[in-house]
């Protein structure tokens, strides 16, 4: 059962409580299969495959005839469903493009700032127990609004050699250019270093488990990463007008990933604590992976009562929680005082899954307490910054001797002859 808990009698580091997040240490395996993948190529690949997956495979692509199939085999109800997903991710992540920009000064000084795309990203897609179309759409549409040329998507087959068919049919919706049938370790270390047939890229996003995660950081500086993401997180703030079946069904929503998954309650009501404690119980039996959540919850679930609604966003803000939920009539009142949260669901009808399947914003969020720092994926993920700068012989005549100063200071001579040298010569 669910554990409730008085907020002033607890530390600030029992209510962050991140000693759950504790994984088995599996570096040296991700080690091996790194190295085997970067000597071996496709043949490692091809050899994990049939290992992990049970899949004998051919050919590592999916072909244009095998897509084309899946998509045909999806079920027109849930195409169109991907469709106005799709729409509304797109629409939301359009509005993340930056403009390039100039800044001019009468003496003839030119600077700005330009992005330009990153040009090949690899897309990881957890494949088991099932593949998750949400993750391609959340991960690919932004890439492909950041105009990267290549979005290659890799994802482990079933027994048979096949990839979901949903997952096939968001991809072509995405624009993701190329499938790979591989997952794991061994599919960040194919995306990072190249094989016969996969293409290196420049960047790896996308979720996964202990073993794509450990890949992921030991591959970074070779390419870049979007975030080590850890288990999933919910936060539910609730005032005591709040109906607790609906508390309760969104605490289950995110208990239900993994049984190191995190639920937390944070509201000014005891009786509301008391009526979802119980509410809890009759929700998990009913519950198809009640085992799951039901450990999720016994362990690393709690109910934190507060004094009011300022004491807590004071929790929140200490637990920096991937998805928050702010159930009141007037959510906007505590919205300005929020300053750790992936993603924010405001009022009494926006649910967590809103955000993980259809309203528009991106459902790859920063988990464990990197909100404190860090932002959900976004077009930003898929560009680069380059700043550029233009002197007139003016605007130079008149810097040199500042610059020169200021390298000499540093000891760096040839910084400051780099510049006085150009001023000495100039009208010769």
């Amino acid at each position: 059962m669910i554990r409730i808990l008085d907020f002033n009698a607890l530390r600030p580091q029992d209510i962050l409580n991140r000693d759950i997040r504790t994984e088995e240490d599996v570096s040296a395996a991700v080690d091996a299969i790194l190295a085997d993948v970067r000597q071996n190529g496709d043949a490692a690949l091809r050899r994990y495959a049939e290992k992990f997956n049970g899949a004998a495979l051919d050919r590592l692509e999916v072909t244009p005839d095998e897509w084309d199939a899946a998509v045909d085999s999806v079920d027109p109800d849930f195409l169109e469903t991907l469709r106005q997903a799709a729409d509304n991710i797109r629409a939301f992540h359009e509005k993340q493009v930056h403009d390039n920009f100039v800044l001019t000064r009468p003496d003839g000084v030119l600077m700005g700032q330009r992005y330009t795309p990153i040009e090949k990203v690899g897309i990881c897609i957890p494949g088991s127990p099932v593949t998750f179309p949400s993750s391609v759409l959340m991960n690919a549409i932004p890439a492909s609004i950041a105009g990267v040329t290549d979005i290659i998507m890799v994802t482990p087959p079933d027994k048979d050699g096949a990839i979901s068919a949903e997952a096939l049919a968001a991809a072509r919706l995405a624009g993701v250019t190329r499938v790979f049938k591989m997952g794991g370790a061994q599919a960040v270390a194919a995306l990072a270093y190249g094989t016969e047939t996969v293409p290196r890229v420049d960047k790896i996003v996308g979720p996964g488990g202990v073993f794509v995660a450990t890949a992921k950081r030991k591959v970074f500086g070779t390419v870049a990463i979007d975030m080590i993401a850890g288990p999933s997180e919910i936060l539910v703030v609730a005032d005591g007008k709040s109906d607790p079946r609906w508390v309760a069904a969104d605490l289950l929503s995110q208990a239900e990933h993994d049984v190191l998954s995190s639920a937390v309650l944070v509201t000014d009501s005891r009786p509301l604590a008391e009526t979802v404690q119980a509410e809890l119980e009759v929700q998990l039996a009913q519950l198809p992976r009640e085992d799951v959540a039901r450990q999720s919850i016994d362990t690393n679930g709690r109910i934190i009562v507060t004094d009011d609604l300022d004491k807590a966003v004071e929790a929140v803000n200490i637990i920096a929680p991937e998805h928050l939920e702010l159930c009141m009539d007037e959510p906007f009142t505590l919205l300005g005082k929020v300053k750790n949260a992936g993603s924010i669901f405001l009022g009494r009808r926006a649910s967590e899954a809103l955000g993980d399947y259809f309203a528009g914003p991106n459902h790859t969020l920063p988990t464990s307490g990197t909100a404190r720092f860090s932002s959900p994926l976004s077009v930003d993920d898929f560009v680069k910054k380059s700043s550029f700068l233009y002197y007139s012989e003016e605007a130079l005549q008149k810097a040199a001797p500042r610059v020169a100063d200021f390298a000499e200071r540093e000891g760096l001579h040839a910084h400051a002859r780099s510049v006085t040298i150009r001023t000495e010569t100039q009208g010769k």
